[in-house]
């Protein structure tokens, strides 16, 4: 689970840099097409990523002693 953590915060802070870049700096135009297009999608995942990662207390043992099978 680590590994998804640092994946999911990583692309996180990828995407928004990438969108403040495009929001501050006023590239070409299709250079905000191209990160509107890829980034956006890849914020939204990351969250959903950083939500999944995240597990309750009661939960913890279950995700340790079995492995994630999908819901």
């Amino acid at each position: 689970m680590n590994q998804i953590t640092v994946a999911s915060y990583s692309m996180f802070i990828i995407s928004i840099l990438g969108i403040l870049y495009a929001l501050i700096f006023n590239p070409a135009d299709w250079i905000v097409y191209g990160i509107s297009i890829v980034l956006i999608p890849v914020f939204i995942l990351s969250l959903g990523l950083i939500i999944m990662a995240r597990s309750k207390k009661e939960e913890e043992d279950e995700r340790t002693n079995e492995p994630f099978i999908g819901y």
